[in-house]
C-alpha cells in the first residue's frame, strides 16, 4: 500500500481533514499532497517530517511506509536479478 493511501484512509478521512487544509497546515503545495495521496509521488524526508509533526507520529513511520512500498513494488526483472546474487561468505 502506498503511504499516500495510508495518509488518506488512516489519517485524513477519519478526522475529516481535506487535502486543502492539510496542505495549508503543512506548508506544502496542494498539488504535491494530491500526488502523494494518489500514489503518484513518494513521501520525501521533508514531507515525512511535516506529517510527523502534524500527526504527532515519527517521520520514520512515513519513511518506512515509503521504503516498504518501494521494496514491494520492485520490478520483477530486477527482483530476479537480485535473487541471482550470492550472499557474502567470509573466508578465513
Amino acid at each position: 500500500m502506498h503511504p499516500g493511501e495510508i495518509l488518506k484512509h488512516n489519517f485524513m478521512e477519519p478526522y475529516g481533514i481535506t487535502g486543502y487544509r492539510l496542505a495549508k497546515v503543512l506548508g506544502i503545495d496542494q498539488t504535491r499532497l494530491s500526488q502523494i495521496i494518489r500514489g503518484k509521488r513518494a513521501i520525501s524526508i521533508d514531507t515525512a517530517m511535516r506529517l510527523g509533526k502534524y500527526f504527532r507520529i515519527s517521520p520514520e513511520f512515513w519513511l518506512n511506509a515509503q521504503n516498504r512500498y518501494e521494496i514491494e513494488s520492485i520490478d520483477p526483472k530486477l527482483s530476479k536479478e537480485i535473487e541471482q546474487i550470492e550472499p557474502f561468505e567470509e573466508v578465513r
